[in-house]
């Protein structure tokens, strides 16, 4: 057996805030779960690739004796090609449940596939503290074998119609670079989409006359709340599948509409800038401005090419065009294809009064 020497170099652990970022930037890595098939089952990383290689196994003797490659351990044929496809233009991502060095066992699955992936020529890397610290930090990455497909199973064919470029992926194109930090970019006139970054320089919120600042995530502090020259209003909702972000259409669209009546700029930002405040400026888009879901998201993409909101959200808002055309009971005197929101005392819930 080959003397097996430690893969860990000084770029070779990445911590859990390295890798979310990743994700919520629209980057793709190879996320490899080396747990047991009933562990990754039961929660994974979304996206993640299950490797369970048994100690006791002939597979991981063969691993140990470094001639068995690395896509031979993967049972679903879908991810064996995307891993093929990938693994040498990607980073790739290794994690087990809990390790917190994994170079103390030189001998374990991660240290071997490690091993095995960098003589192969990828970049391979490890998650800090395992599944365990990721899932504890941030649980809105995290998902059950099948979650997603019975999510959104009723509105997959839908989806499919629309015209919509890359609305089904959670990166921009390939050809497009993945640009986090820009200022806020101007949509229509005095409506801003940013992100996380932007929403913390005061010198360019005050340029940009932005007075108001819509916080759509559940994690990123209002940096200016303390201060008089600032109005926030914080949608605490996860880039996740499972989040209902149109129940907060009503209130999100009063508090951009006032702003801008009073011509003052208002700021629309998550983390990235680039899924839950796109959802609300297209839902904005979309009831304020008479656009259908194809129009506005075009015109949103044409300001800022790297918009990608998650699959569900973009099915919210399918809903919501539905529900803005609407036909109308010319009886009652409501108004064709128009909805109006009745935004919700204390207690009450968001609802629509067509």
């Amino acid at each position: 057996m080959p003397s097996m020497e430690s893969p860990f170099k000084a770029d070779s652990v990445v911590s859990p805030g390295f890798l979310c970022e990743e994700l919520s930037s629209g980057s793709k890595p190879l996320l490899l779960d080396c747990r047991s098939q009933e562990e990754y089952s039961n929660l994974h990383v979304q996206g993640a690739i299950n490797i369970a290689v048994p100690a006791s196994s002939l597979m991981f003797r063969r691993l140990q004796k470094g001639n068995l490659r690395v896509q031979c351990l993967i049972q679903c044929n879908e991810a064996k090609e995307r891993f093929t496809k990938y693994a040498k233009s990607r980073t790739i991502v290794l994690y087990d449940n809990s390790t917190a060095d994994y170079s103390e066992n030189s001998t374990s699955v991660v240290n071997l596939l490690m091993k095995r992936l960098q003589d192969d020529g990828c970049h391979a890397c490890c998650l800090q503290g395992g599944f365990s610290n990721f899932h504890e930090q941030f649980p809105e990455y995290c998902m059950a074998d099948g979650d997603t497909e019975k999510s959104l199973h009723d509105t997959i064919m839908e989806l499919s119609n629309l015209n919509l470029s890359d609305s089904e992926s959670h990166s921009p194109p390939s050809s497009t670079p993945i640009i986090t930090d820009l200022c806020p970019i101007e949509v229509i006139p005095y409506l801003f989409l940013g992100n996380a970054k932007s929403s913390a320089n005061k010198d360019v919120l005050k340029k940009l006359g932005i007075k108001c600042i819509l916080n759509v995530t559940s994690q990123v502090p209002n940096v200016f709340e303390q201060d008089d020259d600032f109005k926030y209003m914080q949608i605490p909702i996860k880039d996740h599948w499972s989040q209902n972000l149109s129940k907060f259409f009503p209130s999100a669209i009063q508090f951009i509409d006032e702003a801008r009546q009073k011509k003052c700029g208002v700021l629309v930002h998550c983390l990235a800038g680039i899924s839950r405040s796109v959802t609300v400026t297209v839902a904005y888009l979309m009831q304020k401005r008479n656009m259908s879901l194809n129009d506005a998201y075009d015109f949103v993409k044409k300001c800022k090419p790297n918009i990608s909101p998650n699959f569900n959200f973009m099915g919210q808002l399918l809903d919501f065009e539905k529900m803005l055309q609407s036909p109308s009971d010319c009886d009652t005197g409501r108004c064709p294809g128009r909805t109006f929101f009745i935004t919700p005392t204390k207690g009450q819930s968001p609802h629509y009064l067509s």
